[in-house]
């Protein structure tokens, strides 16, 4: 095959980092080309250098053989190339031929040409089995829907080199096999496609090379067909990495959580979570899987006290919580947020300040209201060594430490207080391969040791992987619920989407 990327020397600095170290690497023509790496690997920053985003600090870029400088996007496309970001770039209220022309409208002498650019939408959905309704509003869509908007985006552009960030993040295991699907289809058309990813099955399902990146620098580049997990996990990590958690004997006990018809509505005062019942045991975790967006966090934060219950009850060791206060909870139950940024962490205060948030009142902690920073920093320095984080210190701004670190200062927190009930919402979000591990081991262990842990996530592997239970949420109710080994990941996608629901009872499912 002929080479239609070459990249030589690439270094890309920012401060205090260097995100890519004399990076070299090649992608052939018409290949489908995986680009794995852990948190901070350098993959990204690659992908916006060659995408005209960022510009390199040295380095030369060939496309086609020939010598580019891509200062901008907009060269980009000109060149042929066109990414996908992990975020979409889509207007909700717009229609999706609007999304898909915006900055490339075809005119009719002065005016729009809105009937030709129909039709033009029509033709490139067909030509890669996606059937869509030009006219539909892409609020309407499905994340999965959107998200082939956004590829009809770059084919509308004339991309024959498409790259895709994590792009299967946020999708269901149908949507997951009908975008490969529609990426095997754009590859046999011509089309070359950079994969970015963290998901080793699906690289190794959708891949013809993989080039493995780590600390900024590429580690190899392997023919997809000669390698497996288990050694591209080593390669990413820089050591053996285990990827199945081994969990003791399921011997669940009492109720710790219990859920009575709970109704809330979200922050726009939508009923977001509609008469949903469950418990949670002893000994058990329990998964909340469902495509974002489907009244898990409003879940989660009607639980924890940050939104206000419309109707139903919460109980905790059969003790009524419903309208305590998050102080009050925060006693009873702890909470790993969904976002670490917005609810766990205070990015400004140091590492030691951080881990007594909404703990900073009990006696060991303080001296009436003096706080005793002393126990801070020995508590701080506890945590530092328990849990593994890498830090010159515990009084620096918890900001400059890396997103694994962050993600361990709040479930290190989280843990010490010795919670009877854990609500871990998306605990490994964007972290790599090696932090993954760690948090999955540590949820592991406080299941064995008899703890009741509640696990929302968006990812179904490590919600097949950590599960006792499954329950599925979609259109802010539950719609099925499983023992982990009498459910498999295709059946839960139907449940996922919809497609599929059981007839529940009202009481606590289990």
């Amino acid at each position: 095959m002929d080479e239609i990327i070459r990249v030589e020397g690439i270094v890309k600095k920012f401060p205090g980092v260097i995100a890519n170290d004399n990076v070299n690497l090649s992608v052939n023509e018409r290949e489908i080309h995986a680009i794995i790496g852990e948190n901070g690997a350098g993959k990204s920053t690659l992908m916006k250098i060659i995408y005209g985003l960022y510009s390199p600090d040295k380095g030369r870029i060939f496309i086609r053989g020939k010598e580019v400088h891509i200062t901008e996007p907009k060269i980009a496309i000109s060149l042929g190339i066109g990414m996908v970001h992990q975020h979409f770039m889509l207007i909700p209220p717009f229609t999706v031929v609007e999304n898909i022309i915006l900055g490339a409208e075809p005119k009719n002498k002065i005016s729009l040409d809105y009937n030709t650019a129909v039709l033009k939408v029509k033709k490139l959905a067909e030509d890669i089995g996606f059937n869509i309704d030009p006219n539909a509003k892409v609020e309407n869509l499905s994340v999965g829907q959107a998200q082939r908007v956004e590829i009809l985006k770059l084919l509308y552009r004339g991309a024959d080199i498409l790259i895709l960030d994590e792009p299967t993040s946020v999708l269901a295991p149908q949507e997951v096999e009908e975008l490969f699907n529609i990426l095997r289809k754009l590859n046999e058309q011509g089309k070359t496609i950079i994969f970015i990813s963290h998901k080793l099955n699906e690289v190794l399902s959708i891949s013809h090379r993989v080039t493995v990146m780590r600390r900024g620098k590429v580690v190899k580049t392997l023919n997809t067909k000669e390698t497996n997990k288990h050694e591209l996990a080593q390669l990413m990590v820089g050591r053996e990495v285990f990827l199945q958690v081994k969990k003791g004997p399921y011997k669940p006990g009492d109720d710790i959580l219990k859920v009575e018809n709970l109704t809330v509505r979200n922050r726009r005062g939508l009923i977001a979570v509609k008469d949903v019942s469950f418990n949670v045991r002893e000994g058990e975790i329990v998964g909340i899987a469902g495509v974002e967006g489907n009244g898990q966090s409003e879940l989660v934060e009607a639980l924890v006290g940050l939104l206000p219950i419309e109707k139903g009850k919460i109980y905790i060791k059969g003790k009524e919580i419903s309208k305590e206060t998050v102080l009050k909870r925060r006693t009873l139950l702890g909470h790993i947020p969904e976002d670490r940024h917005k609810r766990g962490l205070i990015l400004d205060f140091s590492l030691a300040e951080n881990t007594i948030l909404g703990l900073h009142y009990l006696p060991k902690f303080s001296k009436g209201i003096v706080l005793d920073y002393k126990k801070i920093f020995d508590n701080a320095e506890d945590l530092v060594r328990e849990y593994d984080i890498r830090t010159p210190n515990v009084r620096i701004p918890v900001r400059n430490l890396s997103g694994g670190n962050q993600q361990k200062i709040v479930v290190g927190r989280e843990i010490s207080i010795s919670p009877y009930l854990l609500i871990a919402s998306q605990p490994t979000r964007g972290l790599d391969i090696g932090a993954t591990e760690f948090v999955h081991k540590l949820l592991v262990k406080l299941r064995d040791e008899g703890k009741a842990i509640l696990l929302v996530s968006a990812d179904l592997d490590e919600i097949l992987n950590l599960s006792d239970r499954i329950l599925v949420m979609y259109n802010g109710k539950i719609v099925g619920s499983f023992y982990n080994k009498n459910i498999d990941e295709k059946e839960l996608g139907y449940y996922m989407m919809g497609i599929k629901k059981q007839e529940l009872e009202k009481e606590a499912i289990i």
